[in-house]
Parts: C-alpha cells; sequence; structure tokens
C-alpha cells in the first residue's frame, strides 16, 4: 500500500489522505501541472528535494482514488488536474481545520486577513 491508508469511501475522504498527498491537492488547486511542476512547487513548500519515487505513486494513488484526472500532453509529459471530487476534499480539509483553528471573533479575523492577502499575490 502506498501512503495513504485505506479510503473508507467518498465521505471525508481528505481525511485519510496524507498530508504529503493534500498537498499534492491543493498545488493542483490552482491550475493543471505536469509532474516535474508539481515536484518543484513541493521542493519549494519543504525547503527540500522530493523524491520521483515518492511523487509519482501518490499521483497514480490520487488518480486511482479519482481526486486527480492524468491527461497526455506529449508522449514523455502527463498532466495532472484536480478532479470534482479532488476540489471537494481540499475542502473538506480547509473546512475541518477552520473549525479547528477558528475559535472566536479574533481567529476568524485573522483567517479572513490571510484570505484577503491571498487575492493581492
Amino acid at each position: 500500500m502506498s501512503e495513504a491508508q485505506s479510503i473508507t469511501g467518498e465521505q471525508g475522504i481528505a481525511r485519510e489522505l496524507t498530508a504529503f498527498q493534500t498537498n499534492i491537492l491543493t498545488i493542483l488547486a490552482k491550475e493543471p501541472m505536469y509532474g516535474l511542476a508539481i515536484k518543484r512547487e513541493l521542493e519549494e513548500y519543504y525547503g527540500t528535494e522530493v523524491n520521483h519515487g515518492r511523487l509519482y505513486p501518490n499521483l497514480d494513488e490520487l488518480v486511482e482514488l479519482g481526486l486527480v484526472e492524468k491527461s497526455e500532453l506529449d508522449k514523455r509529459t502527463n498532466q495532472y488536474s484536480l478532479t470534482d471530487d479532488g476540489y471537494e476534499a481540499v475542502l473538506d480539509g480547509l473546512r475541518w481545520s477552520l473549525s479547528k483553528v477558528v475559535t472566536g471573533d479574533d481567529r476568524a479575523d485573522e483567517i479572513s486577513e490571510i484570505i484577503d492577502d491571498s487575492y493581492d499575490n
């Protein structure tokens, strides 16, 4: 079995994914990308090299789970894009995180500032 443990169904699937897989989905929420572009984004986030042997099996599993769609750009390059279920998994993870972080008006305001700042960038 790869990084994710057994998936128990579509509802709450984000809760069964590894942090690495969740990060891949989050990256793909921005736009479809080819594997090396995803690898670069992950390396920028982690500050260290991401092994091909870790990235591609996780991408393949996310494809098998129906969270990511894989298409061929050319004979050597695949493009990966988030499916509707993948987008819902990202939202589910965000909802859960926010339900734990936002405990009052001050924290809600901080989250609103983060969201506003992301639109400015």
